[in-house]
């Protein structure tokens, strides 16, 4: 999902043709994607809202000022990030381009350094933009209710599909928060009985509720007649309430009306449910009548590339409730979502979204660090360690320390944003 820095576009518009030349070259040297204007017209023409970079521009230029063209584009994406570049004379012009939305603003003369870190910023946090915006999308086109594109679940979502119709009861396994009702709930609206109830209930909650107290009453499992009933957490019902399930399973097979009297059961457990019945705790009479189909959700962790995904659902969730209008994922926040390991699943990485949109998360990701394997922290410090030693080798020229790491510029860079590493001190020993 992340934008390449090293080829989002740089658009730099400036009349002065010599000045423009030497910018150009200074920002290409950096090794960026930069292309220059000698007029803000034709470079507004080039800018449309899918534009992932970000514009450098001179406020005093003939016809379209600098000012004008950062207008032109709130018109076109306010979150265009634009950087003016300004005289002494107009640095009170430039602060107040900043409070209507500039992103930077440099006073002549300035060092090459200075422009290269502020486009950085710039693009980086267009790439910040253009990826939110895209877990927008993908929050409010994700219709089904299984999500996820990983192999795993798309096995899981075809013998749903295939089981739903065939009015079977079903065993569910899966952690905590792998989302063992959804598949559920599912099953049932794509099945003859969509129409009838679906009932759910926490056996371990629920004690003998399940069955009617009284001869004539009602129990839970009469309120699903017709319909579905889904037991979480089968392992806790109740010896006695067992025994009157199987009963119940018994009668309503050898009925000839069961879709209509009877309840398609669908259980539950986060736990193998044959090591339930083995350990005592479910009958294995009632274990093999619920058998009769098994699914198993995988963990997070066994489906990584599904993460985004399922975040930018509880994103577009959060936000709707919140009322927020704006999102923004830190780069501390999308490497906590990507590496981190959700023993929680779907759970955690709900709290973990609202967090997020309410900006609760920001600062670091405390929750993130018990996930995290000493063996991967171990390997992120050593790799810390000989990023910073090959830095201070060639006295922080990163062209240097790319060649002794054997990486890429945009590798290194990403390396050392990600280790927070301060390169204008190593600079300032050459």
């Amino acid at each position: 999902m992340s934008t390449d820095l090293e080829t989002a576009p740089v658009i730099l518009v400036d009349d002065d043709d010599c000045l423009r030349e030497a910018t150009v070259q200074a920002l290409e040297l950096a090794g960026l994607a930069v292309q220059g204007f000698s007029g803000a017209a034709r470079a507004r023409a080039r800018i449309t809202s899918a534009f992932a970079g970000c514009v450098v521009t001179d406020i005093r230029m003939p016809g379209m000022d600098g000012l004008e063209l950062a207008a032109a584009l709130r018109a076109v994406d306010a979150e265009i990030p634009v950087i003016l570049v300004t005289g002494h004379g107009d640095v009170a012009m430039a602060v107040a381009a900043l409070k209507d939305g500039a992103f930077d603003f440099l006073t002549k003369p300035f060092s090459s350094d200075e422009l290269v870190a502020s486009v950085r910023r710039a693009l980086a946090s267009r790439a910040l933009v253009l990826e939110n915006r895209e877990l927008r999308r993908q929050a409010s086109v994700s219709g089904e209710e299984i999500v996820g594109t990983s192999a795993a679940m798309d096995v899981l979502r075809t013998r749903v599909g295939q089981i739903a119709m065939l009015d079977l009861d079903v065993m569910i396994e899966g952690e905590g928060g792998t989302g063992k009702e959804t598949v559920a709930r599912v099953l049932h609206r794509r099945s003859p009985r969509a129409l009838r109830p679906f009932v759910a209930a926490r056996c371990s909650a629920l004690g003998d509720g399940l069955f009617a107290a009284e001869p004539g009453g009602a129990g839970l499992i009469d309120s699903a007649a017709g319909g579905t009933l889904f037991l979480d957490e089968i392992e806790a019902l109740p010896a006695p309430a067992q025994a009157r399930l199987i009963a119940y399973l018994d009668t309503r097979d050898a009925s000839p009306d069961a879709a209509d009297r009877f309840a398609r059961v669908v259980v539950a457990s986060r736990a193998p449910l044959d090591e339930a019945m083995r350990g005592g705790v479910l009958r294995e009479d009632l274990f093999y009548k619920l058998a009769v189909v098994r699914l198993r959700i995988p963990a997070l962790r066994e489906r990584r590339d599904d993460i985004p995904l399922l975040f930018a659902r509880f994103v577009g969730e959060a936000m709707d409730k919140t009322r927020r209008q704006r999102f923004a994922l830190s780069s501390a926040e999308r490497r906590h979502l990507l590496e981190y390991d959700w023993p929680g699943n779907g759970r955690e990485l709900r709290n973990f979204a609202y967090s997020a949109v309410l900006g609760l998360a920001r600062g670091g990701v405390p929750v993130g660090e018990r996930g995290a394997p000493p063996l991967a922290k171990r390997m992120a410090a050593f790799e810390r360690t000989l990023i910073v030693e090959a830095l201070e080798a060639a006295e922080g020229s990163v062209s240097a320390a790319c060649s002794e790491l054997g990486v890429s510029r945009q590798t290194l860079y990403e390396k050392i944003e990600r280790h927070r590493i301060e390169l204008a001190g190593l600079r300032q020993r050459r």
